[in-house]
């Protein structure tokens, strides 16, 4: 894909947010775009957010499936990068493959993918899994499903609507479990620093299938 003068819509958590870096030049997709040249990438990263709707009040903030509608309709390129926090403290129902409101997981996921196709017909929409985290084999104190069934809700539901999946949980080379990954690109366990943002960035293009040197670029 060419991503020289277009434009990439985001959409996620903390991570696309930019927590862990130390500067916001630093997230993936602002370090994607500049080396693609693409004309603007549009952050809709925010904190603590889910896929799914919660029951009660969010403290987070809306979902993905509200905040979706906030971004403009010309990208030429969709990420979507979440379920971490649907995973680690959201309380809403895993749910099954058969939902399509996001009242559940699985519902939420379906309701999302379904719309972005509706509003970006003409974009490229790929589908990024979570990482693995230091504590992503306990169970979730809400589903008392690991961080993995998550991960593979999201791979079936996107399979549905024959959507690209970029799995960085089976194949980011990232593992906070081992203290040495720990300390190399991802400290908190959570949240990778800037050497764990250049992996996923590398990930990214080769997803998308762009060719670039990295080392002439420094990364």
């Amino acid at each position: 894909m060419n991503l020289q003068g277009k434009i990439i819509n985001v959409l996620g958590d903390s991570i696309t947010q930019g927590v862990g870096t130390t500067a916001p030049e630093h997230i993936y997709h602002a370090v994607m775009a500049k080396m693609v040249g693409a004309k603007e990438v549009r952050n809709f990263g925010l904190s603590g957010t889910r896929l799914a709707k919660q029951n009660g009040p969010d403290l987070w903030g809306a979902p993905f499936t509200e905040r979706y509608l906030d971004m403009p309709d010309d990208a030429d390129l969709v990420l979507v990068f979440g379920g971490t926090n649907d995973y680690g403290h959201g309380n809403a129902p895993f749910g099954t493959f058969g939902d399509r409101t996001n009242d559940t997981f699985m519902g939420a996921c379906h309701f999302l993918f379904s719309e972005l196709i509706k509003k970006y017909p003409n974009a490229r929409i790929v589908i990024m899994t979570p990482l693995q985290t230091s504590y992503d084999q306990n169970p979730s104190a809400n589903s008392g499903k690991p961080l993995i069934d998550y991960v593979d809700a999201i791979i079936e539901v996107a399979a549905h609507y024959s959507l690209p999946v970029l799995d960085l949980y089976r194949t980011a080379g990232i593992c906070p479990r081992i203290p040495e990954q720990l300390t190399r690109v991802m400290p908190d366990g959570l949240h990778p620093n800037d050497e764990g943002y250049r992996v996923m960035f590398r990930l990214l293009l080769e997803e998308l299938g762009i060719a670039a040197d990295l080392t002439i670029a420094g990364l």
